[in-house]
């Protein structure tokens, strides 16, 4: 089941700017499938991928012979394995001068945008995928716009029973694993499918970890004992929606602090993490200089911290902090899939007065509580009177 995504609108518009597009993510949001779905109506003729050894090692070893026996327009899959044709791509792109000639897919963003950013600067669109939005889930991922409080989508307009939103918060956001445990009935609503959800949930995430491990995490770092590594990982996922403390990271995890500062690095570069910077002003310097981490797919933080099903999610010691990690997840790809940069922070100062979610838009600020509560009251927002005692226009 294909689920029609946000970003391909953007995709569009980006190769009729652009001789190069560049769609970037995690493993396994969805990259090759958006991009194959596109191709014909783009008019793309071919589709090469990299992870196919033979491909692979002509074009490391010979991209010039690799590049004559390409059909343009074409997407090139997985391009952090071939580095070495980003120069060709550049002569190539110079001598047509013509838009939309190639489509690239890549996982390992920071040594793939390094050789981005030297050899095609100016000439491609860069696209940033991460897992399907609840848009995308109910089917309306055509329609995304920027989250705001008070400008609601049609999605956001569906209500949603709690239980039934925690099985979305567990099964994560990957479109394969999506696939396999939800199903449309005859009259086109999702239904969660309970038989073996557990089973393949673990089947998946174990994969995925494990793949990820092997291949992303040993390209970017050098990582002696995998086991370590795993055990950070857990460490940081049990941590999502907390102020990041790289002392306390590091005793938890049993590394030193220099260890668990470079780990957290590839996390992020990778697309696994996100670091939500705090609000700052030049109106005040009560406020901390510290990021909150959140994991960018909950379905991976479930697996990682040990929720076996979205009932013991729901229940348990993790359910505030993973629906906040939900949350913030989907407030950050309404921005991105618009095609914008998410102007979203959150507040905190000295005085341990805390606001969730800011959002900066035209000059104001629009200040969000997240709260998993069937009683919601002003008590919850007392914090955001902080905002005009400094000044801020609030929207």
């Amino acid at each position: 089941m294909y689920l029609t995504r946000s970003l391909e609108k953007i995709v569009s518009a980006a190769s009729e700017f652009f001789p190069v597009v560049l769609v970037t993510g995690a493993r396994q949001v969805g990259k090759t499938t958006l991009l194959r779905q596109m191709m014909e109506r783009a008019g793309v003729q071919d589709y090469v991928s990299l992870d196919d050894p033979m491909r692979r090692e002509l074009a490391a070893s010979d991209p010039g012979l690799f590049m004559q026996n390409l059909k343009l327009p074409v997407l090139i899959d997985e391009i952090q394995y071939a580095p070495q044709i980003l120069p060709y791509l550049k002569m190539q792109v110079d001598s047509a001068n013509e838009s939309g000639r190639f489509w690239l897919t890549g996982s390992q963003q920071f040594h793939l945008m390094k050789g981005v950013t030297e050899s095609l600067a100016g000439r491609v669109g860069i696209v940033r995928l991460s897992g399907l939005s609840l848009g995308e889930k109910l089917g309306d991922g055509g329609n995304c716009t920027p989250f705001l409080p008070g400008e609601r989508s049609a999605s956001s307009r569906k209500f949603i029973p709690l239980p039934e939103l925690y099985k979305h918060i567990w099964s994560g956001s990957y479109p394969r694993l999506f696939n396999r445990l939800w199903k449309r009935d005859d009259s086109g609503k999702l239904v969660f499918q309970d038989t073996q959800a557990e089973e393949f949930h673990q089947i998946f995430y174990s994969e995925y970890v494990d793949t990820y491990l092997q291949r992303d995490v040993k390209d970017l770092a050098q990582i002696g004992n995998a086991h370590s590594f795993l055990r950070f990982l857990r460490v940081c996922a049990a941590r999502t929606g907390q102020l990041l403390n790289y002392t306390e990271l590091a005793k938890d995890a049993e590394v030193s602090p220099a260890t668990a500062k470079n780990w957290l690095s590839i996390l992020e570069v990778s697309g696994i993490i996100y670091l939500l910077q705090p609000w700052a002003s030049n109106l005040t310097k009560r406020l901390t200089k510290t990021p909150k981490m959140y994991f960018l797919d909950t379905g991976l933080v479930a697996y990682l911290t040990g929720w076996t099903s979205p009932e013991t999610l729901e229940k348990g010691a993790m359910s505030g902090a993973i629906f906040e990690t939900w949350i913030i997840s989907e407030i950050l790809k309404s921005w991105w899939y618009s095609g914008k940069t998410a102007p979203v922070y959150f507040y905190r100062d000295k005085d341990g007065k805390e606001i969730d979610v800011l959002i900066e838009r035209d000059g104001k600020l629009y200040p969000i509580e997240i709260k998993k509560s069937a009683a919601p009251s002003k008590n919850d927002i007392r914090h955001f009177s902080v905002l005009e005692r400094l000044g801020c226009p609030v929207g």
